[in-house]
């Protein structure tokens, strides 16, 4: 389980892919949070549209209907392999399937045939609407194909997951029919293959992790300790809810041992302007690459002159807009290769 991306997280992944992207009026705050939960997200649910167009699908998925609310998706992928993005949140997409398929997809194992509608999708899934008829005759141009398989490699690198995550409309509930005209069985395999190299982008925003077993009497503070990390970092890294609550035999992901980087220690971090020896190592790599606004520093307090000189740096990554504002985010900080501050 996973807690969903931020906007800025969702497009930067995207990107760093070599996703084309397209934000749709006010996606990142459309959505039906209002109705029910968002997240925890599990994977990522392919569509078919059974529309022609790519403006009109993109209105109609954009908007809804009367019946069925929009967001109907969090992104529509057209012909040419653009992804038009459409929602940030809940979205009308998946509906009730399978809560043994979800388990199945948790576990990243073969999927079982759905029989039951027991289970709500739109909480556990994104989803992506591909524009195509679904008649079976309609072709997918590559160009579509090839932007399936990176956004859905996108997400499962940003999540820590792998092509077992990514299912279509059909494998989640009996009650559809789509995907029709490529197997996602084969989807599937492309997307591993993917996930076995960098990104697009030459950026890899998973960071280098190995895995530790609770033991009884553990506690994340001696864990940090002993991995030369921090208890925030840990948290972020296993996104636990609760992390005073740790059980012996537990799985976690802990920085990998000899790496020489700092593994992302998550976007809160930051946000509490921390006093820590890892903005000053964050400070040093953003001088060295000529992005520093320092006036004096870098030093351990984080302040706007940190924030301003990240800024540069994501420009100076190809980004802009809100994904250049300058809090750190996973990509952007792996590129950056900052050196191990303990």
């Amino acid at each position: 389980m996973a807690t969903p991306l931020t906007a800025d997280q969702f497009v930067t992944a995207l990107r760093a892919e070599g996703v084309t992207v397209v934000e749709v009026d006010d996606w990142r705050d459309h959505n039906r949070n209002h109705k029910g939960a968002w997240g925890p997200v599990n994977g990522v649910i392919v569509h078919h549209t059974v529309t022609s167009g790519t403006a009109s699908s993109v209105e109609l998925c954009y908007d809804g209907y009367d019946e069925l609310p929009g967001p109907l998706c969090h992104g529509v992928i057209d012909k040419d392999g653009v992804v038009h993005l459409v929602g940030n949140g809940r979205a009308n997409h998946a509906g009730t399937g399978d809560g043994d398929v979800l388990s199945a997809v948790v576990g990243e194992s073969a999927l079982p045939r759905p029989t039951a509608n027991d289970t709500d999708g739109n909480a556990r899934f994104y989803g992506f609407e591909c524009i195509n008829l679904g008649d079976g005759d309609d072709p997918w141009p590559a160009a579509q194909l090839d932007a399936i398989e990176r956004v859905s490699a996108a997400l499962c690198r940003a999540h820590g997951w792998e092509a077992g995550s990514v299912i279509g409309h059909k494998e989640w509930t009996n009650t559809k029919v789509d995907p029709v005209g490529f197997a996602m069985d084969d989807m599937r395999d492309r997307v591993a293959a993917r996930l076995g190299g960098e990104p697009a982008g030459g950026v890899n925003p998973r960071p280098a992790t190995a895995s530790y077993t609770v033991q009884l009497g553990d506690t994340l503070t001696t864990i940090a300790e002993s991995h030369a990390t921090t208890v925030d970092r840990l948290v972020s890294l296993n996104e636990l809810p609760d992390p005073d609550t740790l059980h012996p035999g537990q799985e976690l992901a802990v920085p990998a041992a000899g790496n020489g980087y700092e593994p992302f220690p998550g976007a809160d971090f930051f946000r509490t302007a921390p006093n820590s020896p890892v903005v000053t190592a964050m400070g040093r790599r953003l001088v060295e690459e000529g992005c520093s606004a320092y006036s004096q520093g870098p030093g351990p307090q984080w302040t706007d002159a940190d924030r301003q000189s990240y800024g540069a740096w994501q420009r100076k990554q190809g980004f802009s807009g809100s994904d250049a504002d300058g809090w750190p985010g996973r990509v952007t900080w792996d590129a950056l290769k900052v050196p191990h501050s303990s």
